[in-house]
């Protein structure tokens, strides 16, 4: 028997490479706020963690500030960035084996969720997830990400947390998960490094989705 039945994927640098969407996004609404950055390596920070709190945290603007500057990422994102994308080879392979297992599967991305049901319906992974779960853009406040693997946790009808895993590449994805009380594995693939997995406290890791595979079904 599986240890694991509920797996629950984030979006960004896990199923998807999206560094040039969001970086050139990101790229763009900062030059609105009167800040010209050439260098898109010096944006990849952005990916993964909610945009608000990146503004905030990363060039010091004001809440404010932080929120017009999401305004203006989703102006270009909207129609452009969305597509500046692409699925990490091997992954629709890893989401068929899993499914194959009888296992139920989730998205819980920081992603708003017009969007990532946009992106998973792209590049045709929406067929192999039981719930699509990120935050909703009509509301004032954007969930953090224990949230939101909370709200999947509820739609998968999930009643032993031991059962679950969470797989994500950024720090965000290990707190949100000892939050709810439940394992994450890092993807080593994506944009987080190993060291900041592990010192969130990450003890599980894959350097490729076929890894992941392996961890849950021992294939």
């Amino acid at each position: 028997m599986l240890m694991y039945k509920y797996i629950l994927f984030d979006l960004d640098g896990t199923l998807t490479d999206s560094a040039e969407g969001i970086t050139k996004c990101v790229q763009y609404a900062l030059k609105a706020l009167g800040v010209d950055e050439p260098d898109l390596n010096n944006l990849r920070p952005f990916i993964g963690p909610p945009l608000v709190e990146c503004f905030m945290n990363l060039y010091g603007f004001t809440k404010e500030q932080a929120d017009f500057g999401t305004v203006k990422y989703r102006e270009r994102y909207h129609d452009t960035g969305i597509y500046e994308n692409k699925v990490y080879p091997g992954v629709p392979e890893m989401l068929a084996q899993l499914k194959a297992h009888n296992l139920r599967l989730a998205v819980a991305t920081s992603k708003p969720l017009v969007f990532a049901r946009r992106v998973t319906d792209y590049f045709n992974l929406t067929q192999y997830f039981d719930c699509i779960c990120g935050p909703d853009l009509s509301g004032s406040h954007l969930p953090a990400k224990a949230d939101v693997i909370a709200d999947a946790m509820h739609k998968l009808g999930v009643c032993d947390k031991s059962q679950v895993l969470m797989i994500g590449d950024r720090r965000q994805d290990v707190i949100g998960a000892q939050k709810c009380g439940v394992a994450c594995a890092g993807a080593l693939y994506g944009y987080g490094r190993r060291k900041e997995l592990a010192d969130a406290g990450c003890t599980i890791f894959a350097e490729t989705p076929q890894d992941i595979v392996k961890l849950i079904c021992g294939e």
